[in-house]
């Protein structure tokens, strides 16, 4: 059921109708979009000026809907009766969905896709304790905002509507798993909602710099805990700044050990499955080319874990090794931020990092995780989407092959942690 839209209660209008925005006028049914319809919250819809201006036929735009906490299932008709298309779709901090869609002038295709939305509030009386960078970022606010870019973007319509029977897959993790909003910067988390069909959340709640404590000291665990539901799955990667903690009782069998039972304790209690994920690898080769081992005992401390209270695992450590080894000790630059100065606008100076990926590396390294999703045999495989055709790190996929239309956000500042 399609809604022409009259300013009543939000949350009445999202607990029952389908909300469908047209662009180019087509759909009569649905709300009509003007580029002057500009998003505020009074409205509750519009394009996000925040994000990307003027509005133009056949480029990048950001639209925004404000939205109650919850799974949102996404359908985009992507094409256009005057001009050939071909069109990226992402939605809050650069989570993708939609990969280089083609369509020819004329032609329609209609997509959809879940995207979790949330904002910092637990119940009544309690928040999520984000970091000052966050607080721009679109992952934590009243609104779901779409991205829709590409080399021809096309889009002339999306509806969105509640999707509160799916299963969703919470993320828990570092600057390696979390939805970077800045160009070159990204992580497999926001890369991994692509390989994903209608029937299956991607709820990411990492953030850079998080160790397992800070993560449940800010209560992003008690958020995820406050939602989840029996059926979901609880995905938890950390090591890369646990490793760095000197306070006593810290080390990797001590305090690290101590918080990953946590994460496991409740998620079992709430009849969530929880999945270890062992930490990437960091560019550290030896005078070999291999990769020496940087996080100490922290990996074998989450296997340890793990074998004791009976969680699967996803060695994501070990794929990420030979995947760095495979591309060589320069090849590896290609998938992490390496780029030389003035790649990126008011980019003065050369950036170089060793831990922290760029798309291609995140494409791949969530291409690893959904691997590792289907050697467990995880139930909900069935919703990886037909054209994954397997990974194996031995053989990644060439970086020259790959794809990427940049948001129009560029950071220089490298994510927190190492």
């Amino acid at each position: 059921m399609k809604l022409i839209l009259t300013i009543i209660s939000w949350s009445i209008i999202t607990s029952l109708f389908a909300q469908s925005y047209s662009f180019d006028g087509a759909d009569k049914d649905a709300i009509q979009v003007k580029p002057t319809d500009i998003f505020n919250m009074s409205v509750g819809y519009g394009y996000d000026m925040t994000r990307l201006a003027p509005v133009e036929t056949g480029k990048p735009f950001f639209f925004s809907i404000k939205l109650p906490d919850g799974n949102y299932c996404v359908t985009v008709t992507l094409g256009s009766k005057k001009r050939a298309g071909n069109t990226t779709v992402r939605a809050e901090s650069r989570r993708l969905f939609v990969e280089n869609m083609l369509t020819k002038k004329g032609e329609s295709k209609q997509i959809s896709f879940v995207v979790n939305k949330r904002n910092t509030q637990i119940g009544t009386n309690d928040r999520v304790k984000i970091k000052d960078r966050e607080k721009t970022k679109l992952n934590w606010d009243d609104k779901l905002t779409i991205e829709i870019n590409g080399d021809a973007p096309a889009c002339s319509a999306i509806t969105i509507e509640p999707a509160d029977e799916v299963t969703t897959l919470w993320l828990c993790g570092n600057s390696t798993v979390v939805d970077q909003d800045y160009e070159p910067w990204a992580s497999w988390g926001q890369m991994i909602p692509r390989w994903f069909d209608d029937k299956i959340a991607i709820a990411n709640y990492a953030e850079s710099g998080e160790t397992a404590a800070s993560f449940i000291s800010a209560n992003r665990l008690k958020k995820i805990m406050s939602l989840a539901k029996r059926g979901d799955y609880l995905f938890v990667e950390f090591g890369h700044n646990d490793q760095k903690q000197k306070t006593p009782g810290s080390g990797a069998y001590y305090n690290f050990a101590t918080n990953l039972k946590q994460f496991v304790d409740e998620a079992k209690a709430k009849g969530v499955t929880p999945i270890f994920v062992t930490p990437t690898q960091r560019r550290t080769f030896d005078n070999n080319g291999k990769i020496t081992e940087s996080h100490g005992d922290y990996p074998d401390a989450m296997r340890w874990v793990a074998k004791r209270e009976g969680v699967q695992v996803i060695e994501l450590h070990d794929m990420t090794r030979t995947f760095f080894e495979t591309l060589g000790v320069e090849g590896s630059k290609q998938s992490l931020v390496h780029y030389a100065a003035n790649t990126f606008p008011g980019q003065t100076t050369a950036l170089a990092d060793n831990t922290h990926f760029n798309p291609y590396g995140a494409y791949e390294i969530a291409k690893m995780v959904v691997q590792g999703i289907k050697d467990l045999q995880l139930p909900f495989i069935n919703h990886i989407k037909n054209d994954f055709k397997g990974f194996d790190a031995a053989h990644p996929d060439d970086y020259r092959s790959f794809h990427w239309n940049n948001s129009p956000f560029f950071e220089a500042l490298k994510p927190d942690g190492n």
